[in-house]
């Protein structure tokens, strides 16, 4: 490539000089290509330590003119063909006019100036891809490529200098950090080491520090552990590490979701050295963490933060802390965790406006919000900027407020007048149920209005005064004091401070009247409402009546949901959970429908209107619960796993035995995926869900937590799983809440408690106490680690799962070891994958849908399938591969969706690798029949037939003639072919045969016309191309297709002899029957225009001599052959058809093979004769060029009779080859063949 001139002193240190002339250099790096020495080994080993540009651009070009000592580098290339096309553009362009100046200067000028003009034309093609990556990042980008084989999709995202621990020595080297690899490169004199891992394949990433290798991280994937120390900045890099792994386990489980964030806001000057994916994905973490700390709307984006105080109010303090801006709100952290958290909509903003500064508040900025709250923030480092930025996102935020896409439906949030707008938007002043105006919109189609206007519980619930509930009524309102003190001193609705004291109101547990309303403050629900009025009406619209697999499942569970509340022992309830229940399955079809989602649900219906309960149970399955309620439940294990792991640290003699009764697994399921409310009595479960709503997973790992340190004792005395069950079972059906008004529900599980001596009861305020006050330095951030890496386990172990499955749902005569189907099934799940991040347009193949069996999760496509089979076939072809991969792809796509799946996959290589010769060559006589066989591929046989011409022109004018007297009839005749029920009968029985491999027997193959056996020998020859035994195969392979070919001739002549015979007979009734039975195996079928074959050679006189004697011979043997019968037909003319019925071929062109052979007559089996369902004219027929003989027909028997005569062919087929090694070549080789497809040529695709 070219490069901006720069100065070089020393021009021949490391460096060879090539060519030269009065302007020009051309040099090659010292020990690359030919040898080297000691020198070479040297320069080679420096040029990785110091990372020289050298190891990638090997060679270069520099400028000098005479007198000057200075030289300048004006391009460098990686391969020799490179830098010579740079040289001779230099020659051809630049030597005449350069010898024209006379100043040496003007010269080096002038070269300068060319060659930055010929950087600034390239690049002038690649300006609109945003910002550039700079050049030392590309220089490295480009070393990644070429030294790993990484195709151009490729994305490096940062590379550090580390060391290797390879046994106990250290290899100091670079590490390259792409999107999908993991790559590792060293060189130090003479000795390379040279890693690649797959993110995917990465089972275990931590940091660690041991005696042995200083503080180090450490990569693990299913076969082996790796260590890399001695980093300038681990935190950083193991961060990133982190975020790439995590990015693979999102795409194994979810390739929907694969990388979103498309709008990720960019820094206006690119750091020095820094990746714009680096930047991308810092970007994406910061988005990540800002929208986890204040439950906001998935789709927002954070624009930035800043250091500032906060005024509070409360306690007349400023608060330091961070101040952070995005596109819809400004959010405030304390530094101190618990101090203060405020949160506030751009929607709820009226004024934003600077302050005086004063040594007391310098640089203060005031906000205020529709509920006439003023939030005082100084202390603030550029306020004029941030003004401007928060100016720039109240423009773009519309006054009459609709939302980001609520479907075009704007309700009545949007017509008033601003004025009247604070009501709805911010539930600030007292609204008791926020969404009082807002629930009006939701007037659809059902007669059950109530459901969408207020919680369940309100109308099942007997309106009884406080007064006449006694103590718990009295405390209940207490409980309401508090918290409208609390609203009085915080502030109400979304911008409200939230405090320690918050935390502690929550505690002692929300009053029945208010849960709805906090439930949608804290879980950030209550934002995505305000913003998407009508979304929900739209969505039970569009979804009602609609059947799915979710919605089946829905109404299985309906009745099962809470069934000891009043509330869902009618239709009220049950209408109102189906259409949340629907409705969400609807909008997020890849989580669709998880059991447990009813119980869950039904809660927050109890509390809310459908539309609250609605957005409720978005925030927990999309924000709070991630991954909980998708098909595999993988975010239920992953905190199971965390849950296992804090135990482990916090109750050590518990765990182990927990370990053995293999309890922990059983019972936390329920646990997470309910919140409890599956196993603890309601009034109690839901405390904790007020707590989950506030403080997030933390709270219900605190809970289970204390829940085993509350029954370790017994815990440790259990001798099994069931009785570790029944005590645990029996503590929580005793979890009361004695401040509950509500009237007690039975509890489900009160069974278990029917014991001698029942349990004492045990206060779930009490509880929540004790697991604050041992468990509660549990942090967020600690979580997220822990998710972490409790996610690679988990999803790794799934794709285990998946593996084994996959491979025991392979029939056991398919040949392949276990150890092989799951290499195999490895190497198909990369290429599957593969598509994802280098596929390009490939859509088909690159959605995998996680709730199919597993067999069908990973399927590829034709040009996937491509590229696997000429990596892993036996039979190599050459330029012929891609046609025959098309050929087996097409017979094992036996549903015709495009893609198959492992299964056919295995099927498809099995035939090749598998079983004795006879099984191998019906694997490819099957590949040249329909359905893998395809019309276009028919054509290039037209341009080799005129090498074998052996008919006068005067007999194939004779078969035009006849051509043309059946035409109108064959026009009838396809017409009926195509509608004829037998068409489907004989599929079927093709892919009944090929699902029953073992029944199959070589009668069953339907015999080969002209054509396709004119294909058959064109793969052979080009599969004999590269194999030692070339000659022997080329002349074994020409003698067998004359043999062939003559045998063929036979059958036709027979045929001509013995129609006169049945034509008599057609009246008999047996005519019908015959069309029916034996039109079938003579299908269309085509060729590739784009494949050439290359034809034997011509045969000699003696044999031409020596099989027209034969022929006689087999004439005589076909006579005998009619008279008795064929196997099929037992002397009926079934196996006979008219003329007219063979037409439907005369389209194709074909030639014949004729070459040197002799005819043995022991090879004509009993049904050598037969035309495959197809009676010739009386006349023989002929063909010359490129006519098409479709009398002709042969056997499988024939076929294979005739290869056994010739032993090379016979050696070719039985050697044994071991896919294991072409498996191994198959994943070095996966890099560089994953952009192949994108560049092939499109006539390739067979």
């Amino acid at each position: 490539m070219w490069l901006g001139p720069e100065e070089v002193l020393v021009a021949n240190a490391l460096w060879v000089t090539e060519r030269a002339n009065p302007f020009f250099v051309l040099q090659r790096r010292r020990g690359h290509g030919k040898g080297g020495g000691l020198t070479g080994l040297l320069v080679g080993t420096l040029d990785v330590v110091l990372d020289s540009s050298a190891r990638v651009a090997p060679y270069r070009i520099l400028h000098q003119t005479q007198d000057s000592q200075v030289y300048w580098t004006v391009a460098c290339g990686s391969s020799r063909k490179e830098i010579t096309k740079h040289w001779e553009w230099l020659e051809n362009n630049l030597l005449q006019t350069l010898s024209i100046f006379d100043n040496e200067e003007d010269i080096t000028t002038f070269v300068k100036g060319k060659i930055h003009g010929i950087i600034a034309e390239e690049n002038k093609n690649l300006q609109p891809q945003g910002d550039e990556d700079p050049g030392k990042f590309k220089e490295a980008e480009l070393k990644m490529r070429k030294q790993f084989s990484m195709p151009e999709g490729e994305k490096l995202v940062n590379y550090y200098s580390c060391s290797f621990w390879k046994g106990r020595v250290p290899r100091q080297g670079w590490l390259y950090l792409t999107v999908n690899h993991l790559c590792f490169y060293s060189f130090l004199l003479g000795k390379e080491v040279s890693l690649v891992v797959q993110w995917m394949d990465v089972t275990r990433l931590e940091k660690n520090a041991t005696l042995l290798f200083p503080e180090s991280i450490r990569v693990d994937t299913r076969d082996q552990e790796l260590f890399f120390s001695m980093f300038l900045n681990i935190g950083e890099t193991f961060k990133l590490m982190e975020q790439l792994a995590n990015l693979a386990m999102r795409q194994l489980l979810d390739s929907e979701g694969f990388l979103e964030d498309k709008a990720l806001p960019r820094p206006i000057r690119p750091h020095k050295n820094i990746s714009a994916l680096k930047r991308d994905l810092d970007a994406r973490a910061k988005n990540e963490c800002y929208r986890a700390t204040f439950r906001l709307p998935k789709d927002e984006r954070l624009d930035g933060h800043t250091g500032c105080t906060l005024w509070t109010p409360f306690n007349k303090l400023h608060i330091p802390g961070q101040m952070f801006i995005s596109n819809n709100y400004i959010c405030f952290a304390s530094k101190e965790e618990d101090a203060c958290r405020l949160i506030i909509p751009l929607r709820e903003v009226t004024i934003v406006e600077k302050a005086d500064s004063s040594s007391v508040l310098p640089s203060p900025l005031s906000i205020s919000t529709k509920s006439k709250m003023t939030f005082l923030f100084a202390n603030l480092k550029d306020r004029d900027f941030l003004v401007q930025r928060i100016s720039d996102f109240l423009q773009k935020t519309p006054s009459k407020q609709t939302g980001s896409s609520a479907g075009g439906t704007k309700a009545s949030v949007s017509d008033p007048a601003p004025e009247s707008l604070p009501t709805p938007q911010e539930a600030s002043e007292p609204p008791t149920s926020p969404s009082s105006p807002l629930s009006s919109p939701p007037s659809f189609s059902t007669q059950e209005i109530p459901t969408t206007s207020q919680g369940l519980l309100k109308v099942f619930q007997k309106n009884s005064p406080m007064e006449d509930l006694g103590a718990k009524g009295a405390k209940e309102k207490m409980k309401e004091e508090s918290w409208n003190i609390h609203f009085f001193e915080y502030g109400r609705g979304m911008c409200m401070y939230r405090t320690a004291k918050t935390r502690e109101l929550v505690l002692k547990g929300i009053p029945e009247s208010l849960r709805g309303e906090l439930w949608l403050l804290f879980s950030g629900a209550w934002n995505e409402m305000v913003t998407h009025p009508g979304y929900y009406a739209e969505l039970v619209e569009k979804s009602m009546g609609k059947y799915s697999l979710a919605t089946e499942e829905i109404e299985r569970d309906l009745h099962r949901s809470m069934p000891e509340h009043p509330a869902f022992q009618n239709e009220l309830g049950i209408a109102a959970l189906r259409r949340v229940l629907t409705a969400y399955a609807f909008r997020n079809p890849t989580i669709g429908y998880c059991q447990a989602m009813n119980i869950v649900t039904s809660v927050l219906l109890l509390y809310g209107s459908e539309e609250e309960a609605f957005w409720l149970l978005v925030a927990l399955c999309e924000r709070m619960l991630p991954d909980y309620y998708n098909t595999r439940v993988v975010g239920a294990l992953v905190d199971q796993g965390i849950f296992e792991e804090l135990t482990r640290d916090v109750l050590p003699r518990l765990s182990e035995k927990m370990q053995d009764l293999g309890v922990i697994s059983s019972i936390s399921l329920s646990w997470f995926l309910t919140l409890f409310l599956s196993v603890m009595p309601f009034e109690s479960a839901v405390v904790i869900v007020d707590c989950f709503f506030y403080e997030g997973i933390k709270v219900i790992l605190q809970v289970a937590l204390a829940v085993l340190d509350a029954n370790m004792e017994q815990l440790l005395d259990c001798s099994d799983e069931g009785e570790a069950m029944t005590v645990l079972g029996r503590y929580l059906d005793n979890v009361v809440n004695k401040q509950s008004i509500s009237p007690p529900i039975p509890h489900l599980h009160a069974l278990l408690t029917s014991g001698d001596d029942p349990p004492a009861e045990v206060d779930i305020f009490d509880l929540l106490k004790v697991s604050y006050e041992k468990f509660s330095s549990l942090r967020a951030d600690d979580i997220e680690q822990m998710r972490f890496k409790q996610r690679l386990k988990v999803i790794q172990s799934l794709e285990d799962t998946a593996k084994r499955s996959v491979v025991r749902a392979i029939p056991g005569d398919i040949g392949f070891s276990i150890e092989e189907l799951e290499e195999l099934y490895m190497v198909f799940k990369a290429k599957h994958l593969a598509s994802q991040y280098w596929g390009g347009n490939r859509s088909a193949a690159i959605h995998r849908d996680p709730s199919l069996p597993y067999l069908e999760q990973y399927r590829i496509d034709a040009s996937q399938f491509r590229e696997l089979f000429a990596s892993l076939t036996p039979w190599a072809c050459g330029s012929h591969t891609p046609v025959l991969a098309g050929r087996m792809f097409r017979l094992l796509d036996q549903n015709k969706d495009s893609l198959i799946n492992f299964k056919e996959f295995v099927t498809g290589m099995s035939g090749m690798y598998h079983g004795d010769l006879t099984e191998k060559l019906k694997a490819l006589y099957k590949l040249h029949l329909p359905p893998a066989l395809i019309p276009e591929e028919a054509e290039s046989a037209l341009e080799a037939a005129h090498y074998f011409t052996e008919d006068s022109s005067s007999e194939a004018l004779l078969q035009e003639q006849q051509e043309g007297s059946g035409n109108e009839d064959t026009q009838e005749r396809r017409e009926e072919k195509g509608t004829s029920p037998p068409d489907y009968r004989h599929y079927l029985r093709i892919w009944a045969k090929e699902k029953e491999a073992q029944k199959e027997t070589i009668k069953d193959l339907p015999k080969m016309n002209q054509e396709q056996f004119i294909e058959l020998c064109k793969t052979l020859y080009n599969m004999f191309s590269e194999d030692p035994m070339e000659q022997d195969l080329y002349h074994a392979i020409a003698t067998v297709a004359s043999l062939l070919l003559r045998i063929g001739e036979v059958g036709k002549k027979f045929s001509a002899l013995s129609t006169k015979k049945p034509r008599d007979g057609t009246h008999s009734g047996d005519h019908n029957s015959a069309t029916e039975e034996d039109e079938l195996p003579t299908p269309k079928l085509h060729q590739d225009p784009t494949q050439e074959c290359q034809p034997p050679a011509a045969g000699d006189p003696q044999a031409k001599a020596r099989g027209d004697m034969h022929l006689g011979k087999a004439l005589q043997d076909s006579h005998v052959i009619v008279e008795g019968g064929s196997g099929e037909g037992q002397g009926s003319p079934s196996l006979l058809l008219s003329d007219d019925e063979t037409k439907d071929d005369m389209s194709m062109s074909s030639y014949s093979v004729v070459s040197t052979g002799s005819l043995q007559c022991e090879d004509l089996t009993e049904d050598t004769v037969l035309v495959g369902g197809e009676a010739c004219s009386p006349t023989t027929t002929s063909r010359t060029g490129g006519t098409v003989d479709t009398d002709w027909c042969i056997s499988f028997e024939q076929i294979l009779a005739s290869i056994l005569t010739e032993s090379v062919l016979v050696n070719f087929f039985e050697k044994r080859v071991d896919i294991g090694l072409k498996i191994k070549d198959q994943k070095k080789v996966e890099r560089q063949f994953s952009t192949s497809s994108d560049h092939e040529p499109p006539g390739v695709l067979g």
